[in-house]
């Protein structure tokens, strides 16, 4: 089954199903919101980028977090830029439905950093810079660590990143 953000045949995955009501919290975002508050801060990975490549670069690290066994549901991809194409497909369905994906926890969520407040923290969490550097990509980059339970991947141009980093983290 070809991963988000991945060609395959036909369409990459089937239409989302309607909006599920959570009544009780999923196990899966049970697990993350049970997280202690005193944890060391997520181990930072720079993935020097172009802008034009950040979200490539981010498909491919979520690759590799998938090939060596971590669960789709422990990562969260953000972008700074345009919204990732696996996102845009997700929300042509509506936001209740691709909200109720996130909800579930169960498979890699892909957002647009603006919604990082509103994400669940996950073990790993994969930053595509795909955008300028302002404000809200600095107050994102923030965010994104604060969400990042055991690592922080930031794929961009690296002198940028590391400004970025240094301002806001």
């Amino acid at each position: 089954m070809p991963r988000p953000g991945q060609p395959g045949p036909g369409p990459a995955r089937p239409a989302p199903p309607a909006q599920r009501p959570h009544p009780t919290p999923t196990p899966a975002r049970q697990a993350r919101s049970n997280r202690p508050e005193s944890r060391s801060p997520a181990q930072l990975q720079l993935i020097p980028a172009p802008v034009g490549g950040a979200v490539e670069a981010a498909d491919e690290a979520v690759d590799l977090l998938l090939d060596s066994g971590r669960a789709p549901g422990d990562v969260l991809v953000l972008t700074t830029g345009e919204q990732h194409p696996w996102a845009a497909h997700e929300l042509s369905f509506g936001e209740s439905a691709y909200w109720a994906q996130h909800d579930a926890g169960d498979d890699v969520f892909f957002a647009h950093a603006s919604n990082a407040g509103r994400c669940d923290g996950r073990s790993v969490v994969v930053v595509a810079v795909n955008g300028g550097i302002d404000d809200a990509t600095v107050r994102a980059l923030a965010v994104a660590r604060e969400r990042a339970g055991a690592l922080l991947i930031v794929c961009g141009d690296p002198q940028k990143v590391n400004s970025a980093l240094g301002a806001g983290v």
